[in-house]
């Protein structure tokens, strides 16, 4: 960690409610300058009023790369550089994968995925030119593994982590870092107001009905917590490219590795096989 933090000028998607608002009002708090966006700025009333200096509230939805890019150039322009760009919004869709539709699996990809893209481009080349910036793209332990009834889900958050991973390599050599940030379940609308659901087959309620128990068997974390969490990364001399958040986080990736390796292993026979040609 460095010994003194300059204030720092912040671009956070999705900032009217959950992680996005906390990690705004802990920048803000601090005393950092945010360009703070939501589909609709009325939410962002209290923040405006409470830091009028330092608040840039913007409209966006971020699945209009042309908006994307006309909010990332206002910023730019108010605040003067972006330092840390947060991809924070998106939504959560439930479903089989038998019940989700095309158009619902193309809205959670322009959500979550191609959201994040437009507003890491439109950064990019002023973070380029600086020489300096950070990309934090917020994931999910649901980017690592995959759960019944979030299909759509893991797709968006998969590709965001494979999009990402290879970003970091491409952009390093400019003194910009990315990292993915991998929540597990916390006290956010994430399942609740803000999620979508395709129409329900029958035959799916059993598997809905367990994943909803182990949900709720989960203690919730504090989105608060995790705002000064990323303070914390976004301040790093060499911050990380992924980082969990959450104490269950850990042990649930854990075992999905676990899982993962002892697979390939018991099939570690067939995979040379499956090289070349066995020949007498």
């Amino acid at each position: 960690m460095t010994d003194t933090i300059d204030p720092k000028n912040w671009f956070i998607t999705g900032t009217s409610r959950g992680f996005g608002r906390a990690f705004a009002q802990a920048a803000l708090d601090r005393g950092d300058r945010v360009a703070a966006t939501a589909r609709n700025v009325s939410a962002l009333a209290d923040l405006a009023a409470a830091f009028p200096e330092t608040l840039v509230p913007l409209a966006l939805d971020v699945t209009d790369a042309d908006a994307a890019r006309s909010a990332v150039a206002d910023a730019e322009d108010r605040l003067g550089r972006l330092d840390v760009v947060v991809n924070n919004a998106g939504y959560g869709h439930f479903g089989a994968v038998e019940e989700v539709t095309d158009a619902e699996l193309r809205d959670q990809l322009e959500a979550n995925l191609f959201g994040a893209l437009h507003v890491t481009q439109a950064a990019l080349p002023g973070m380029r030119e600086r020489g300096h910036g950070h990309i934090v793209q917020v994931s999910s332990i649901g980017g690592i593994g995959a759960f019944a009834n979030l299909g759509a889900y893991h797709a968006s958050k998969w590709a965001l982590e494979a999009l990402s991973e290879s970003l970091a390599v491409e952009v390093a050599r400019f003194g910009i870092a990315v990292t993915l940030v991998e929540p597990g379940g916390y006290a956010t609308d994430w399942s609740g107001a803000s999620a979508r659901h395709s129409n329900p087959l029958g035959a799916y309620d059993p598997m809905r009905a367990e994943a909803a128990a182990r949900r709720s068997a989960q203690a919730p974390g504090d989105p608060t917590a995790a705002a000064q969490a990323l303070l914390e990364i976004v301040d790093a001399d060499k911050p990380p490219l992924r980082v969990l958040f959450g104490a269950q986080a850990p042990g649930i990736v854990r075992s999905i590795y676990e899982r993962r390796l002892t697979e390939w292993d018991a099939w570690s026979e067939l995979s040379a096989r499956a090289h070349a040609s066995v020949t007498n």
